[in-house]
């Protein structure tokens, strides 16, 4: 693969699937607003991993087997979200409230057990400050395959549970009278999270593995207004970010893994943010200049339907522009023509806002869209003749 070697090939390829299910995951969590809940589960894994670690340790076994330290971290974050919800129900503290408290309590007393760790004898080798930040360099044949398979069956349970998680994340109410419980799909939702959390402690660290959850969703969010499409394209960002940062940090062995896989994803959320279509910063600063143009143009058009003069220099600068007034101030025809067209459109909005039975189209006047838009040519000409009276001329 590109000459990067077997280790860099198997590396990519975890990180991928771990990209792929962390964006999927992520996706649903953004969308239920619970995207916070991932930063509990990562710190509330490092007590998992220590104990887990003493427990190899004291049964006579290395201490560094990938799956013992994985199924540590895993009842630990389940202990940690258990406690979260406790909290959430029984005491006045809010969700906010209660995972700070857990992960830092958690996080802290993970710290004070790494420590001890390093004082006895068999922790001079653990190694385990890698699942901080996370670390290849020493991953086996077989710690990839646990990682790969961990993350495809996460993203198979996201495919499965793809439409109850959505349902809920848009409605609960709805979700509870179809015979959803928005309690357990929430949990099916925390536990997924949990799953990618603790699959990705090895690659990208428990502190870094918020960012891989959180990052592609709000990214693939500025380009779709489809929730299911948030899903997919929060994935295919994941997804690229997790082998394109493996790619890149072993192209420099002295980068670490983890945040290269984050900052790769940080780009792409970046461009995102700048460069959506629809919903980007630039998007966003055309729109309020195309808004701008027509205001100044319109108000400049009615200005010279009723013979006052223009002050304004950026509307003097438009009309000229679009060739509607001289350089003196005064209307050219074209300039005529366009303020009676104006003028016009303004008096069809007086009269339609004032008539009961026209209520919903005389409230989507915002003084810029032309009545002609929204009424046929037969009630553009029954207007009219209202306008004009009876025997009279619009």
């Amino acid at each position: 693969m590109l000459g990067l070697g077997y280790n860099t090939l198997l590396v990519a390829t975890g990180a991928g699937l771990l990209g792929l299910a962390a964006g999927v995951a992520g996706a649903f969590l953004y969308l239920r607003k619970r995207s916070l809940m991932s930063d509990a589960i990562s710190h509330a894994t490092l007590p998992g991993v220590a104990v887990a670690f003493l427990v190899m340790v004291a049964l006579g076994g290395e201490g560094r087997a990938l799956v013992g330290l994985l199924t540590g971290a895993a009842l630990s974050s389940l202990a940690g979200l258990a406690i979260v919800h406790w909290l959430n129900r029984h005491t006045r503290l809010g969700e906010d409230a209660a995972i700070g408290a857990v992960l830092s309590v958690f996080f802290g007393f993970g710290i004070v057990l790494l420590t001890v760790i390093q004082t006895i004898g068999a922790g001079r080798q653990a190694g385990l400050e890698s699942f901080l930040l996370g670390s290849t360099a020493g991953m086996l044949r077989a710690d990839a395959w646990v990682i790969a398979a961990g993350g495809a069956l996460a993203l198979a349970a996201c495919v499965v549970l793809r439409r109850p998680m959505t349902l809920v994340s848009f409605d609960p109410e709805y979700a509870a009278t179809q015979g959803l419980s928005p309690a357990r799909v929430d949990m099916a939702m925390m536990a997924l999270a949990l799953a990618v959390t603790v699959v990705g402690l090895k690659i990208v660290g428990l502190i870094l593995i918020v960012a891989l959850l959180i990052l592609p969703a709000v990214a693939a969010r500025f380009w779709t207004e489809r929730s299911e499409a948030v899903a997919l394209l929060a994935g295919l960002i994941g997804g690229v970010s997790g082998s394109a940062g493996a790619i890149l940090s072993s192209l420099a062995p002295d980068l670490p893994t983890g945040p290269i896989i984050v900052l790769v994803a940080a780009a792409i959320f970046t461009v995102s943010l700048l460069l959506a279509p629809t919903r980007g910063v630039l998007a966003g600063v055309l729109a309020q200049l195309s808004f701008r143009r027509r205001v100044h143009l319109r108000q400049g058009l009615l200005a010279l339907a009723h013979g006052h003069r223009i002050h304004e220099a950026y509307t003097q600068r438009l009309l000229r522009r679009s060739g509607l007034i001289r350089a003196d101030g005064v209307a050219t025809e074209a300039g005529q023509r366009a303020a009676a067209r104006a003028a016009l459109d303004e008096r069809r909005w007086h009269v339609l806002r004032g008539l009961p039975d026209a209520a919903p189209v005389s409230a989507r006047y915002d003084g810029l869209t032309p009545v002609d838009t929204l009424l046929t040519a037969d009630q553009i000409a029954a207007l009219d003749r209202r306008m004009a009276g009876p025997g009279g001329t619009a």
